[in-house]
């Protein structure tokens, strides 16, 4: 059971530049930026003003009441991702109910809602806090809705490893199926930290971007003139499952999923290691658990959050691992802003598009060159390119590291 191949078979995506898979491929290879001032709460006072909501998001269009009343942003998100990858994989949900498991990635999972009602408690604008509140805010409660929603009851698990906890998501649901728990998990990630409270934490760390007056060129990934990274927010989901359960069922295959690994860098709670050592050993890893070469990378979904330590520590790893073979990379961020734990599941969904389609997606503001950002970074434009396998990168505070490779996916051999 241990070299049974796993494939994807659903996906869902809700991000700044649409709500479905299909608007937010459609508006990344057009180039499309979704960061803009803050609409959510007046932010005048915050020495950062801008970021990438989810701004035609309306909850009552997607969710049940009940299900608004006990739920935050970051799982509303997520709920509706996982509805659009359920749909897609076709899974018979009540046949199987006991044999499908759920795990769901955020990186601060419910810091939005308990910043606006601590605000509220302390002011006294509120004198009794909601008997919602605590399941709101509680992370393992996005799976849980999702059981209750779906009628899911395999095993469940909530992944909390900063920005890294979507690829980790990827993971661990793969794991549970080589490990016979379950024939199929739903992953989810979801993410809403547009708050006071983390901006301004973010921003005294000098990890935000701060260029207020330019909202849709602040992110700029691997640019010269990069200031920091730009808070994104939404969801995304994958039907992850056994290649033999998906034949069994008749279910159509986006990708086959065959390389994922995790480690630390054990340097620095919030600094990336200079020279890439955690992340390079990741990627290395994920390659020999897809049993590739450097070579049969077509296309690199970078982490590239816009900051300037980091994304010359993530080319230094990069060239560490790929060297002469290195392919096209780039990423996301300068469109999505950093979309944390759901920015893990909806960059590869990317890559599977990628695959799929024939089409890289850009780095747009990319204008500068930087000498120690020497790749070949896809700027500005969506490239044509047949590919048979990708590979995404996704890097958290704390040193966290996670890769993933999916590729075009193969009839198995009887």
């Amino acid at each position: 059971m241990a070299n049974e191949s796993l494939v994807i078979t659903g996906m869902g995506a809700v991000t700044p530049l649409g709500i479905g898979v299909s608007s937010y491929w459609d508006n990344l290879l057009r180039g499309v930026c979704g960061i803009d001032s803050i609409s959510r709460f007046d932010c005048s006072d915050l020495p950062v003003r801008i970021a990438a909501e989810v701004r035609d998001f309306v909850p009552e269009d997607h969710l049940e009441k009940s299900v608004l009343k006990s739920t935050s942003l970051f799982m509303q998100f997520a709920l509706v991702a996982a509805e659009e990858a359920l749909a897609q994989s076709g899974l018979d949900l009540s046949r199987y109910a006991e044999r499908i498991g759920i795990i769901f990635g955020s990186a601060m999972g419910g810091i939005s809602a308990i910043s606006q009602t601590a605000q509220h408690f302390v002011a006294g604008r509120s004198k009794k806090v909601s008997p919602h509140f605590v399941p709101s805010v509680t992370s393992n409660m996005g799976a849980a809705e999702a059981a209750i929603q779906f009628g899911i009851r395999g095993p469940s698990l909530t992944v909390h490893t900063a920005c890294s906890a979507g690829g980790d998501a990827m993971l661990t649901a793969a794991l549970l199926v080589k490990s016979s728990m379950c024939d199929a998990v739903l992953v989810m990630g979801g993410e809403s930290i547009v708050c006071d409270l983390a901006i301004s934490s973010l921003a005294q760390a000098k990890a935000l971007s701060r260029d207020n007056d330019s909202p849709k060129t602040a992110s700029r990934p691997f640019d010269a003139k990069r200031t920091g990274f730009v808070i994104g927010e939404g969801g995304g989901a994958l039907v992850l499952e056994k290649a033999s359960f998906a034949s069994l069922r008749h279910g159509e295959i986006l990708a086959d999923f065959t390389g994922y690994a995790n480690t630390m860098d054990a340097y620095h709670i919030t600094a990336p290691h200079p020279e890439g050592l955690g992340a390079a050993r990741c990627m290395q890893l994920a390659l020999a658990e897809a049993k590739l070469k450097p070579s049969d990378i077509g296309y690199i979904n970078a982490h590239g959050t816009s900051t300037v330590r980091g994304d010359v520590a993530e080319t230094v790893a990069l060239k560490r691992v790929f060297g002469t073979a290195m392919p096209p990379v780039s990423s996301l961020k300068g469109a999505t802003g950093h979309l944390m734990g759901a920015g893990g599941i909806t960059e590869v969904i990317a890559c599977v598009q990628a695959i799929r389609e024939g089409m890289l997606p850009p780095t747009i503001n990319y204008e500068y060159p930087d000498p120690e950002c020497d790749l070949d970074y896809i700027p500005n434009v969506a490239r044509p390119a047949v590919i048979e396998a990708a590979m995404s990168n996704a890097l958290g505070f704390g040193g966290q590291n996670s890769s993933i490779v999916v590729t075009r996916h193969r009839e198995q051999e009887s």
